[in-house]
């Protein structure tokens, strides 16, 4: 009963707003795209069913997906908050302090769960004490296996310890080549709001609106009611999509294409793609917000977008996404994979690199390699896990974790911070209900990760004494006739195990 009490208080601090809890504390998560979806809240995100409930998911592509919510202005509705069995005991607080599990007994524990037959023949699997590192379970750590998404887990460290997590992505607009002509400038904001931009969202926080009152406001003091537009879409620009993507998976709504300037509300689901263009659509959109604020724009066309506008040109209003900590910690909630990779590509330029999927790749492995993560024998060909014929071990995928877990990454313990909660958000809010599944819900967070015969799952979770392990499970093996839905439940029940062994 002590877990059902766990579960509930993880919930009440959740509605409480406690938000960014210690990567130690009580939450973890799931959620994915299937449907359309409104500005996402920077402190939480709605769960909502896996795009994958009742398939095997993309041919080669990971589960994906922002999820739906309450649309901005309308009412929430009433939450009933669940009693409590006055008999119940709190679950033990996350302690340093806490007894480490016996690797023997734990072993023994896990028997069951370890060898389930739905994670396949071999899967690999690893566990570790998460304050000194010390492995404690583990099964072919060093083979090198479909990372599925669980690989945003490295893209996510090289952007974190590249990029500044506080900063902001501007989109904004300057004066062209005469007083009459005027450039939307794109810087990264793939999420932008047609009209007001929402201040507490991280899908939406800027809005189209707010920049083009200011706008308006600077034209109209010189007298100018009609402009021509241009955009200037030079920043990190590069392919759209990588050449080891299915189109098939784009069609799907798998993944939008990788670009610097979109709309919140457009990036892909699944069964409904995102815009092959989002640039035009952007720019179709700027154009009404103008003329709600008394500018006709005439829109210039598409091949002159390219050039970028001349040093010094003044500015005539900017609009700032969320923090570009809580973009990547959406895109790593909701495992969407072109706003994980359109973080990457501006992290590589950053870093001096081309706007190419193969630099940011190699931008990736760089940067992991430099906080001590031995990727010798790992394939990648993407940095969100969409490609097939990826591979990274378990060790791997730990010793980025570790990172986290034990603090000296500060960028990579937030990220852990953030991820998914077990039976609450993100890829993970419907997951972790079964009665064997339950005792780690709002205890256990993790990275999901999803392709045709492959369940992956990697993240923290809290043991009955208090103790914090680390765990990375890879079943890329799964027999044809087990299917997603078992796979993922017995990832569930592996790390339901861990959360309820008392293991000395």
């Amino acid at each position: 009963m002590r877990r059902v009490l766990a579960a509930v208080v993880a919930l009440l601090v959740l509605v409480l707003g406690y938000g960014a809890l210690d990567v130690y504390d009580v939450v973890p998560g799931i959620l994915t795209r299937d449907g359309a979806h409104p500005p996402t809240s920077a402190t939480a995100t709605s769960p909502t069913a896996s795009p994958n409930a009742a398939s095997a998911g993309p041919t080669s592509g990971s589960t994906t997906g922002p999820g739906k919510g309450t649309a901005a202005g309308a009412a929430a509705s009433p939450m009933t908050v669940p009693t409590v069995d006055a008999a119940a005991q709190p679950l033990q607080p996350a302690s340093a302090g806490a007894p480490i599990p016996d690797p023997a007994a734990l072993t023994g524990r896990l028997r069951t769960a370890r060898t389930d037959p739905a994670l396949g023949p071999v899967p690999g699997y690893l566990v570790r004490d998460a304050f000194t590192g010390q492995v404690l379970l583990q099964k072919a750590p060093d083979v090198v296996r479909t990372p599925a998404s669980t690989l945003k887990l490295l893209t996510a460290l090289a952007i974190g310890t590249t990029l500044d997590p506080r900063a902001t992505l501007p989109t904004k607009v300057v004066q062209g080549s005469s007083a009459s002509a005027i450039v939307l400038v794109a810087g990264g904001d793939t999420m932008l709001a047609t009209g007001k931009g929402h201040p507490t969202a991280v899908e939406g926080r800027a809005g189209l609106g707010d920049l083009a009152a200011q706008v308006a406001t600077a034209l109209q003091s010189s007298g100018t009611s009609t402009v021509s537009l241009r955009l200037d879409t030079s920043y990190a620009r590069g392919a759209r999509w990588a050449p080891t993507w299915s189109q098939a998976d784009v069609t799907a709504g798998y993944t939008g294409g990788v670009s610097m300037l979109g709309l919140a509300g457009q990036r892909a689901v699944p069964f409904h793609p995102a815009p092959r263009d989002p640039e035009a659509a952007t720019a179709a959109a700027f154009v009404a917000a103008l003329k709600a604020q008394g500018i006709t724009a005439k829109l210039a066309p598409e091949k002159t977008w390219t050039r970028p506008v001349a040093a010094g040109s003044p500015l005539l209003g900017t609009v700032e996404s969320a923090p570009i900590g809580d973009v990547l910690a959406l895109a790593l909630d909701q495992s969407d994979n072109a706003l994980t990779e359109g973080l990457a590509r501006q992290a590589t330029v950053k870093a001096g690199g081309a706007a190419t999927f193969p630099a940011a790749v190699a931008f990736v492995k760089k940067a992991v390699t430099a906080k001590g993560v031995d990727l010798t024998g790992a394939v990648m060909k993407d940095t969100s896990g969409l490609s097939s014929g990826q591979k990274v071990s378990p060790r791997m995928l730990s010793d980025v974790l570790q990172l986290g877990a034990d603090g000296s990454v500060p960028a990579m313990q937030d990220t852990i911070s953030r991820l998914p909660v077990a039976g609450l958000t993100g890829t993970l809010a419907e997951r972790f209900t079964t009665t064997t599944t339950h005792p780690a819900a709002g205890i256990a967070r993790a990275k999901t990760g999803t392709l045709t015969g492959t369940s992956t799952m990697a993240g923290t979770v809290i043991d009955a004494d208090g103790r914090v392990l680390s765990f990375v499970v890879q079943a890329d093996h799964v027999p044809p006739g087990v299917g997603t839905l078992a796979a993922r439940a017995a990832l569930d029940r592996f790390v339901a195990a861990l959360a309820t062994c008392g293991c000395r």
